[in-house]
Parts: C-alpha cells; structure tokens; sequence
C-alpha cells in the first residue's frame, strides 16, 4: 500500500507527491527542491499522474502572500480493483508560494505588470539584473540551480524563467542549450545585459589589505590581469552575488568578492574598483522562457529559434542552411550539441566499411518571424530532411544594451 500527497496546481493535473520526508521550513532566501526519479505513469482513469520522488520544499524568503492548499493523501489499496480510496486533510501551507490565478495569468502578459520570474542564484545576480531589466517591476524568485528555476515555472510558482545562454567573452553555455531541449517551455524574449565587474569589501576595508577574492570561476578568470597585480588568492562559489552575501555575513576583512554593483547595495558593501574585467566591454544574452509561446507581432523586429536533426550524409548541413539563404534569412546563431541519448552513430558504407560519427542536434536562431511566409516555406523545406525538427520560440530582439 503506498501513501501519496496529491497537490492541486490551477490549470494543470493532480500532482502526487511521494516524499521521502517531511517538508522543511527555513529561513533561507533561496527557492530549491529536489527532484529524483523523475517519470510517470498511466493512471487507473483517463488523466496522468506525476510521480515525485523526494522532494524538499525550501521555503522562499520574497514577500509573497500566505494562503492556504488543500493537500489530500490518497491510499492505494490494490485490494480495490484499482480504485483509489481518498482521505482530504487541509493543511495550512502558508510557507509555500501562493498558486498562480487565472488573474495571474492575464497580468503576466503585460510587461508592466508585477510577474514572477525564476533565477540561478541569490538576489544582486547578474541574473536578477536581466530580468529586472527586461520587467522593472517583476517579483524574482532565486533558485539553487538553473534545473530549479526551469521547474519552478513548470509547477506554476513562477511564471517565466531567465537563464544565460552566451556571452562575448566566455561564448555558448552549453547546459542552458540542453535544458531548452529538456523542458517544454517557450523562449518569449531575449535580454542583452552590459556585464560590470566590480571588487567589493567590507566597509573601511581598503584594497591593500586584501589577501583573498571570491566570486564564481568564470568572474575570477574574466579579472585575471586585475587579481594578479593585486596578488591575491582566489577562491570559487557557485555565484557572484552569494560572494558578496558571504564577505558580508561572515565580516571578513581580509576578503574581497568580484560581484555586481548592486550586490553591494543589498549586502552592504563598498565598491573598491569598476569594471576589473580584462575586455573594457562583456555582453552576455539572456533568454526568457514561458510556458505558452508569444504571439509575434508586426511593430517589432522578430528572432525565431529552433533546434533539429539531420541524417548523415555529403552536404547535409549545407542543404539545411540553404533553406534560409535561399529566402534571404538571416542566421544570427548556430550551436552545434551532441545528442546525450544517442552520442555515436554507426554508419555503414560500401567503400569503407562502417564508421563512427557523432550524432549533433544543431541549434539555430534566425531573423524573421513565425507569422512570415518566408518562415513558414524555410521550416516546411528544412523539415523534408530533418529527421527532428522544433521551434523554441519566436519572439522580439532586444537591440539594447
């Protein structure tokens, strides 16, 4: 007999949470949980049942609304015949984010209206400053990793998700590309952020008394020229902003943390130095994922992005691409990823024998929108001989940054 909680979400089927343990209220100003064995399975009626297996709920330090979720354990007794035996046990829940309305919903397409946006990080990350960039007035909710803030807005505590997928200096960040793949979310905008890397201490802290500096591995290699003149150590963590967060709760006076200007304001901290980094100028491009797809309009410059398959074969990928050149297309990216489910590819050939090749997923982003007939013949023609093909998004390009 197995004893699950099943939690109602507006909009979507009955979740069934199998925990492992008891939910667990902190204090902590991050949103996290844990997800293992993730799979489903078919119901004894006609709507499908999600299984989550261990799963922790960090409870969020942001100032949402306490509200009450009705959570009602569901006996499975086999001796039934498969019937399910319910018992309604109402909780008071209120450490949990409220549920999205409908109301929700219809605010969540206008710009100006407060959503909420799922993060990687702590508040003062470069994350949080893209999207506070692209809605001034949003609500964020900071997640422990980028496979949280995507789950966060699958389960509807969050309404759209932003994540880092390139920038100037470090190029692609490959885990975002197959997490576009993973998750059936839809890219609705696409932020350009100018990155600033500032030194910050503790108050009265100047920079010769520094011994040590502290931010994420790629901040510390973007200021390699600055943090060797200074001849510091350097010490890694998994954000900028948690650097900041770190240097200021522990009151270390002999570290510095590399993290935004912002950071220092909501950590209390002094700026020491601007703008360490080595290249005078870092743009790093962000996407912002939904759940439901925008709907393009003609007042804006539009970018579609999609992802898909080829056989192998002589001039395969040339033919792919030709399908955009030939309709005066524009490519402004193209990622190639290869496929974690079937990494090798035999292929077997009369004069060689069989061979080996790596089997890629090629992602693509071009200038033109989904409701363009030039778009539409381009992916009819790509899909002749693209063994996978699907549009991740089409949405406005950002020309600022």
């Amino acid at each position: 007999m197995a004893v699950a909680s099943s939690l109602a979400l507006p909009g979507l089927p009955s979740f069934q949470l199998c925990c492992c343990h008891t939910l667990l209220r902190t204090n902590t100003t991050v949103f996290g949980f844990s997800l293992e064995n993730y799979h489903h399975k078919r119901a004894p009626t006609t709507k499908w049942a999600f299984f989550l297996r261990g799963v922790s709920v960090l409870h969020v330090g942001n100032p949402w609304k306490p509200s009450r979720i009705m959570v009602q354990h569901v006996v499975h007794n086999d001796q039934l015949g498969g019937d399910v035996v319910s018992q309604g046990l109402h909780k008071d829940l209120g450490s949990l984010p409220k549920p999205l309305s409908i109301s929700d919903i219809a605010a969540a397409s206008n710009d100006s209206a407060k959503v909420r946006i799922s993060h990687k990080g702590i508040p003062g990350s470069y994350s949080e400053d893209a999207a506070r960039k692209a809605y001034p007035n949003c609500e964020t909710v900071p997640c422990n990793d980028y496979e949280d803030a995507f789950k966060a807005v699958e389960l509807w505590i969050a309404d759209k998700v932003i994540v880092p997928i390139e920038n100037t200096s470090g190029g692609s960040i490959h885990r975002n590309y197959d997490l576009l793949l993973r998750h059936r979310l839809h890219i609705v905008a696409e932020v350009q952020l100018a990155t600033n890397l500032s030194l910050l201490a503790l108050p009265g802290v100047r920079v010769e008394y520094l011994k040590r500096v502290l931010s994420h591995s790629q901040a510390l290699e973007l200021s390699d020229n600055f943090l060797t003149k200074l001849g510091v150590a350097r010490e890694n963590v998994d954000d900028t902003a948690a650097a900041a967060q770190h240097v200021a709760l522990n009151g270390l006076d002999d570290a510095g943390a590399i993290a935004s200007i912002r950071a220092a304001e909501i950590y209390g901290l002094n700026v020491l130095a601007e703008r360490i980094q080595d290249d005078c100028e870092i743009i790093s491009r962000y996407l912002v994922l939904a759940r439901d797809p925008m709907i393009p309009k003609s007042d804006k410059l539009f970018k579609t992005s999609i992802v898909f398959t080829l056989d192998e074969g002589p001039g395969v990928l040339f033919k792919a691409l030709a399908v955009f050149a030939l309709r005066d297309i524009n490519l402004t990216k193209i990622e190639s990823r290869p496929q974690r489910n079937r990494p090798l590819r035999v292929v077997d050939d009369s004069n060689t024998g069989s061979a080996k090749y790596f089997d890629y997923l090629f992602y693509i982003d071009f200038e033109a929108s989904m409701t363009e007939p030039r778009a539409q013949t381009a992916l009819g023609h790509l899909q002749e001989f693209a063994t996978f093909l699907r549009v991740l998004g089409c949405y406005p390009m950002d020309t600022t940054i």
